[in-house]
């Protein structure tokens, strides 16, 4: 039996993929507290909050049953080394990827996994990450993974390292050619129409953020597909009117629906803060709608009975997680190595 630990693990997106592909996923840490009922209640997996840099080796290597082979698997927070900011000098969150790296160094896990911001490659950070890994006798594979080409509909690159101390290891070869890519419209094309600032009676979490009357007239100014760049030049924010403006054609315009959706991050509940406007009701994605395209089965319980959902709360959880399909290929991809190795 392979037995996994989930560090940096939210609400479960990684973790779901495992538990899906038939692993044991015996734990998840993470340092954020309100992740700890949808992780648990939609995983059966204990929820441990601590901050990874204060988690121990021995306290890590406890978790997994005797004689179980271990995998250890995590996505140190991608913010620093998003190519959305420039806050590397700022934010010393980098650190818990070299704390990821120790860890790994001193309890010494069968396969290792960790799934980034393609961004994170270019820094030193990682580069140490690397050498510490084939320094302690691990075999090591990266590549930057094209998501759609593996079922997930999103523009979304990321990037995905395996590590093994039983021999190579790389990620499995893409599941969906061209013709087979999912579309938004596959994903959420289903769900019943909302307005801003209303929630569905059937689902708490299909809710959408309200819009101010300003924002009402631009996302009505929007055609499917569009942005800023259609509106009359009444609606045009004088930032993008401004030569440095044109570099972000994607806030405040449609997703279209045919094909994949944008990259959901964490203010995927803002009009403003990229192509999130629903593609043709006049709002921004719902909740649910971005939980949906980031592969999260509609079943999956994002809060509590009788709680109320925090939009920016739950954007937050969502636009953190990996996605679950992603999640599936990289255990699908520990799970084709262990099988060469192990009978499963």
């Amino acid at each position: 039996m392979a037995s996994v630990v989930d560090l940096f693990c939210g609400i479960g997106g990684l973790t779901h993929g495992f538990v899906k592909e038939g692993f044991n996923v015996v734990a998840g840490i993470d340092v954020d507290r309100s992740c700890k009922y949808a992780y648990e209640h939609n995983n059966n997996a204990r929820f441990i909050s601590r901050d990874i840099g204060d988690v121990t080796a021995n306290e890590i290597a406890a978790l997994y049953p005797s004689g179980d082979t271990r995998v250890l698997v995590g996505c140190a927070p991608c913010q620093p080394f998003s190519r959305y900011t420039n806050r590397l000098d700022e934010d010393r969150k980098w650190r818990l990827v070299a704390a990821f790296a120790d860890l790994i160094a001193q309890v010494r896990p069968d396969v290792v996994s960790m799934e980034n911001v393609p961004e994170l490659s270019r820094h030193q950070v990682f580069s140490d990450f690397v050498s510490v890994l084939g320094g302690t006798g691990y075999s090591v594979s990266h590549s930057i993974a094209d998501c759609v080409a593996y079922g997930v509909p999103q523009t979304r690159h990321r990037l995905v390292l395996f590590a093994s101390l039983l021999g190579d290891i790389e990620i499995i070869r893409p599941t969906h050619p061209p013709c087979r890519r999912r579309t938004v419209r596959q994903h959420i094309g289903h769900l019943e129409p909302i307005v801003a600032g209303q929630t569905s009676l059937k689902d708490p979490a299909h809710r959408a953020s309200s819009l101010s009357p300003l924002n009402l007239r631009r996302i009505r100014a929007t055609p499917h597909g569009g942005g800023w760049h259609n509106w009359p030049d009444d609606l045009v924010l004088a930032c993008h009117k401004a030569e440095t403006g044109r570099s972000y054609p994607s806030v405040y315009g449609r997703i279209s629906w045919d094909e994949p959706g944008p990259t959901i991050t964490t203010q995927c509940n803002g009009l403003g803060n990229g192509r999130f406007g629903h593609p043709e009701q006049d709002r921004a994605l719902s909740i649910r709608e971005a939980a949906l395209l980031q592969t999260f089965p509609k079943h999956y319980r994002l809060l509590a009975p009788g709680s109320e959902l925090v939009i920016k709360t739950a954007a937050r959880h969502i636009g953190n997680a990996v996605p679950i399909r992603l999640g599936r290929i990289v255990a699908r991809s520990i799970r084709r190595h262990l099988e060469a190795h192990y009978a499963w």
